[in-house]
C-alpha cells in the first residue's frame, strides 16, 4: 500500500509537468479558425467496469487495517457509469457538470477478528459491506488552442463528496457506519489532438494533495488527495454524436483525526483507494449559440 501511495503522488506531480510540456508544444502550432466559434452543449456518458486495484480502510487508531480485496469481497469487476454535461461557449470557456455514482457491495465471511472503532467483528462472521462514494463536480476550463479539433484546456473544479462506509453483520446484531459530506478543491487539465483519419485522442487528469486543513474540506488537518486521469480514444459517427473508448485511473482518499461527539471511536480514519475502468461512451453536442 505505501508503493501504491508514492505511484499516486508522483502521478499526482506528473501532471504539472505534462502541463508545461503541452503548452510549449501549443504555442508552436498554428490552427487555422474559419469564421466566429460557436457557442455547444455537450452531454456525454459512459458505460463499463470498474476494477479495485488496492483498497484499505481503518477506523479509530486501534481498529483493524482492513483490506477490502484481499477480505472484502472487492476481487471482482463492478459496474461503472459516469454522467457529464458540458457547455462550450464561443470555443474557449467550458463549463463542466459531472455526476459519478460509485457504490460496492459485498458479502463475505471474516477470516479474522476486525475492529471498527468500539466494535470487535469476530472471525467467521458474515458481513454485509457497503462502500459508497459517489461525487459530484462542477469545473471551469480555458481552451488555449483555436479550433474544435484540438484542445489544451486548463481549469479548476469543485467536487462534492457523499461517503457512506458500512460495516454490518449478516444478523444485523453488529453495525458500524461511517459517513461524510464535504467540498474537495481540484485542478484540471485536458488535452485533444487528432489521431490518423477520423479518430482522435484525449487526456484529461483532475486532481489536488491537501495536506492540512481549509484546502482540503474538512475543519481538522487530515491528508487528503484524489486523481481522476483518463486516457480516451474516439472517432465521430455523425455530425453531433462521437463514440470513444476510455481508460480511466481513480485514487484517492484521506487520513487523519478529525473528532466529533457522535463518533464511537477516536476520530482516526485511513481510507485510500486505486480504481481503473474501462469503459464505453457517447458524446452528443448541438450548437446552441451563434
Amino acid at each position: 500500500m505505501l508503493r501504491l501511495r508514492r505511484d499516486f503522488l508522483v502521478l499526482l506531480l506528473a501532471v504539472p509537468l505534462l502541463l508545461t510540456s503541452s503548452i510549449a508544444a501549443a504555442q508552436t502550432q498554428e490552427v487555422a479558425d474559419t469564421g466566429a466559434p460557436s457557442s455547444r452543449l455537450l452531454i456525454s456518458g459512459e458505460l463499463g467496469f470498474l476494477s479495485p486495484m488496492a483498497h484499505s480502510v481503518q477506523f479509530s487508531k486501534a481498529g483493524t487495517d482492513f483490506d477490502y480485496v484481499d477480505e472484502g469481497g472487492q476481487d471482482n469487476l463492478y459496474q461503472f457509469m459516469r454522467l457529464q454535461a458540458e457547455f462550450d461557449f464561443k470555443g474557449r470557456h467550458k463549463f463542466i457538470f459531472l455526476y459519478q455514482p460509485l457504490e460496492i457491495n459485498t458479502e463475505v465471511v471474516l477470516r479474522r477478528d476486525v475492529r471498527v472503532d468500539d466494535v470487535t467483528f469476530p472471525e467467521g462472521t458474515p458481513m454485509e459491506l457497503r462502500y459508497g462514494f459517489p461525487f459530484y463536480r462542477v469545473g471551469y476550463l480555458y481552451d488555449f488552442l483555436e479550433g474544435s479539433e484540438r484542445e489544451l484546456a486548463i481549469g479548476a473544479a469543485l467536487q462534492l463528496r457523499n461517503a457512506t462506509i458500512d460495516f454490518k453483520s449478516a444478523d444485523g446484531q453488529l453495525f458500524r457506519s461511517n459517513r461524510n459530506v464535504g467540498p474537495v478543491p481540484l485542478l484540471k487539465l485536458r488535452a485533444r489532438l487528432p489521431l490518423a483519419e477520423k479518430f482522435w485522442w484525449s487526456f484529461d487528469a483532475t486532481g489536488f494533495y491537501a495536506p492540512i486543513k481549509y484546502i482540503n474540506g474538512g475543519d481538522s488537518d487530515v491528508t487528503g488527495a484524489i486523481l481522476d486521469a483518463s486516457l480516451r480514444v474516439g472517432r465521430p459517427l455523425t455530425e453531433e454524436i462521437s463514440g470513444f473508448v476510455n481508460l480511466r485511473y481513480l485514487a484517492g482518499g484521506g487520513e487523519g483525526t478529525s473528532k466529533d461527539d457522535d463518533d464511537f471511536g477516536d476520530g482516526y480514519v485511513s481510507n485510500w483507494l486505486h480504481f481503473a475502468t474501462v469503459s464505453l461512451g457517447f458524446t452528443y453536442g448541438a450548437e446552441i449559440l451563434d
